[in-house]
């Protein structure tokens, strides 16, 4: 009776909230010119639903413990007026960055137990002007913290926004939460993702007395994981997710990183190829592959395609500065065809897939330190085995069979029938760079491939609600290599953060807010719509901070398609590549 009740209301306000000027605003019908021009005129890419504008609760500590579960309380509820920054919590360690200029809204943050030793939060931002949309932003490596940047964003457009803590507070590359923490390895893995979820979607339908039409997710790296892990346990939760760079196999991915790590270890062995040679091999990878995709134009566009030579590298009789020389030795070249091809053991299992040609300038992240990334590390120690003294040299493949057989915290996404969420009629956006060097990019390629061998038999096919997009010469997330400038920029999660100079007041794509441009609007359309992302256009700017003067624009397109260049007119813009498979075009004789 109270949800047929608030779904009535919410009926009622946008009825009463329709009475727009014609030609104010054709794509959102329901605000009154005097009430909310500025935010019709921020939201007028939207599909058309409401906004609504009342509320039924107040935006008090109270009113919204009154409406909670047992077992569930409120941190702090207060409201912010037009143009507020909301000053994140001392002490949130992984997200500290505190998002301005945002509109009018009400914050809320709610924690709740998950079991006798563990609870996780989350956080919400509810705006006054509500475009009827729930939005779920995802969070990044090991982070135990609210990504409130991202919610600053996603608020922008009118969702109503939520980020969870994952049930602990650590920055993204510290794990020692977790050891001896198997509940709270849980609630990372899915559990506060899906309990901040559910929850999170009552509050917001009781406090605007109206359920959201529809519920959508955002994430990347550890985000990405989430959000696919999600709808494969709990497939109502969402009807579309854009999920990027999805750090979804968790057993192999962790320990592929410290077997990556190895590679190039002990930092004073004849192999071991220091940092300052990173830019050296980018370079050469740049000079022999940039051509090898059909244009010169400083992006790699088909790294798989590339036929690379590593020998060029190869330094001559008597050089005592590789650097300045530019060049490796022949152990060194060893290492690099080590990197460059996939992870695979014994009986040729594969494990992970290589990082790509092109990922050089993110090498640092991951195979610089004197011993492997903490990612890897801390992983086996504090989630896997429980064991601070485990030494990394003691790496081997009985790790890797060890963590597929424990899955701690049942966090890998690796249930490949998606079908129940294709059932309910759920998109899935995805999306990885190429230049990656955290997640190898084959990884979703991966994934992908795995959920076409498992639907196809079944007589469902993917294109019409699954599409994977790559991105040449994007790195993890976000940004481009220096040496590439491609463009990068499609409104994904983690994005708008990195654009402007007041943190979280960017939404969207400065200058193209539609779907065209924007990754999440084009889920909308595919999702509320059916109009499907034949293409996504990227964007670089000349610079990226001010978002002013665009530098190139590029389509992306859904793999296996690549874009191709038509072979006239200007390659930084758009209208001058196409999306094809890699055999169209081909003259035979």
């Amino acid at each position: 009776m109270w949800v047929a009740e608030a779904v009535a209301a919410c009926i009622s306000v946008a009825v009463r909230l329709a009475a727009v000027p014609a030609g104010l605003v054709s794509a959102i019908p329901g605000l009154a010119q005097n009430a909310a021009t500025q935010f019709t005129m921020r939201l007028s890419h939207l599909l058309p639903l409401g906004p609504i504008a009342a509320t039924a609760l107040d935006c008090t500590p109270s009113a919204f413990q009154s409406i909670l579960p047992q077992g569930a309380t409120v941190a702090f509820a207060y409201p912010l007026s037009e143009g507020s920054t909301f000053q994140v919590p001392v002490g949130d360690v992984a997200y500290p960055v505190s998002p301005t200029k945002l509109p009018e809204l009400c914050v809320v943050h709610i924690q709740v137990a998950s079991s006798t030793s563990s609870h996780f939060g989350f956080g919400l931002f509810l705006p006054q002007m509500w475009n009827e949309r729930f939005l779920a932003y995802g969070n990044g490596g090991f982070a135990g913290g609210i990504n409130y940047l991202d919610m600053a964003a996603g608020v922008h457009y009118g969702f109503a926004t939520m980020s969870t803590d994952t049930g602990h507070n650590s920055t993204s590359g510290d794990i020692t939460w977790a050891l001896n923490e198997p509940e709270k390895i849980v609630d990372w893995g899915y559990r506060a993702m899906h309990g901040s979820v559910e929850l999170a979607k009552q509050v917001v339908e009781a406090y605007y007395k109206c359920k959201p039409k529809y519920n959508y997710y955002s994430g990347c790296s550890t985000g990405g994981r989430q959000g696919i892990r999600d709808i494969q346990l709990y497939p109502e939760d969402f009807d579309g997710v854009l999920a990027g760079a999805p750090a979804w196999w968790t057993s192999h991915l962790q320990t592929w990183t410290v077997k990556l790590g190895l590679y190039n270890l002990p930092v004073d062995a004849p192999h071991h190829i220091p940092i300052g040679l990173f830019p050296v091999v980018g370079a050469e990878v740049l000079k022999q592959c940039d051509p090898q995709d059909g244009l010169v134009d400083t992006i790699i566009s088909d790294p798989q395609g590339c036929d690379f030579f590593p020998e060029a590298l190869l330094c001559g009789p008597n050089v005592t500065n590789q650097t300045a020389a530019g060049c490796l030795t022949s152990a060194q070249i060893g290492t690099l065809y080590l990197i460059y091809n996939d992870y695979v053991e014994n009986n040729q299992t594969f494990v992970f897939p290589h990082l790509e040609l092109g990922s050089e300038a993110q090498w640092p992240f991951l195979l610089s330190a004197a011993e492997p990334s903490s990612y890897g590390v801390q992983y086996v120690q504090d989630m896997l085995l429980n064991d601070t003294s485990w030494n990394f040299w003691d790496y081997n493949y009985t790790i890797v069979e060890l963590a597929d057989k424990i899955q701690p915290g049942n966090a890998t996404a690796y249930d490949y029938d998606l079908s129940p969420f294709h059932a309910r009629g759920g998109k899935i956006l995805q999306y990885h760079g190429m230049s990656d060097a955290l997640i190898a990019t084959g990884s979703s390629v991966v994934f992908y491939k795995e959920v076409l061998k498992t639907l196809v038999p079944k007589g469902i096919e993917l294109d019409s609600w699954y599409r994977l997009f790559l991105v040449p010469g994007m790195q993890h997330c976000a940004g481009t290599p220096p040496n590439m400038n491609a463009p990068w920029y499609f409104a994904g999660a983690n994005q708008a953060g990195v654009l402007g100079t007041s943190p979280g007041s960017v939404y969207s794509v400065p200058g193209f807010r539609d779907a065209k441009h924007d990754a999440l609007l084009a889920l909308l359309e595919w999702v509320e719509n059916g109009t499907a992302p034949d293409e996504i256009v990227a964007t670089k700017w000349v610079d990226d901070t001010l978002a002013d003067k665009v530098l190139r624009q590029r389509p992306l397109c859904p793999f296996p398609k690549q874009a191709r260049f038509v072979g006239q007119g200007d390659p930084d813009v758009a209208e001058s590549w196409v999306c094809r498979y890699s055999y169209e075009g081909v003259t035979t004789q």
